[in-house]
């Protein structure tokens, strides 16, 4: 889906970049996990998607802290079991392109394709084709 295709993306216009409040950036953290693929993660690359995000670390750990408290995770040693009922980023829905000069918010390389994930909370990205599927749990 692109940008040009969505007649909705007016309505997504005051939500995109980084979000606004510590607790708009905690809701999207907590989208972002309640959304992965991954029935299990390891901490550590728990936290390299939160760091899409932010990368404070005490955001991250309200982020952690309310996805725990909302039933989104359960933590387990130095793992997170993702719970949920089969709540996947539909790529044919909740992710949009856009052309132009980005940074992938990932791994900080130059892109000229950027791919964004719509969230109730707001849009994340952007992201390389690569990256977007890391950052999901696809890859």
């Amino acid at each position: 889906m692109t940008a040009e295709d969505d007649p909705t993306d007016a309505e997504w216009a005051g939500r995109r970049g980084r979000p606004s409040t510590r607790e708009q950036t905690v809701e999207l953290g907590v989208e972002l996990l309640a959304h992965l693929e991954d029935e299990t993660l390891p901490l550590p690359e728990a936290i390299d998607r939160i760091e899409t995000v932010t990368t404070s670390p005490s955001v991250t750990r309200d982020i952690l802290d309310a996805a725990e408290k909302r039933g989104v995770i359960a933590r387990e040693n130095a793992r997170l079991r993702v719970r949920r009922g089969g709540t996947y980023v539909n790529f044919d829905s909740q992710v949009i392109t856009r052309e132009g000069e980005f940074e992938c918010r990932r791994c900080g390389t130059g892109i000229s394709t950027g791919h964004f994930v719509r969230f109730e909370a707001g849009e994340l990205g952007p992201f390389g084709s690569s990256c977007i599927r890391k950052v999901t749990g696809r890859e």
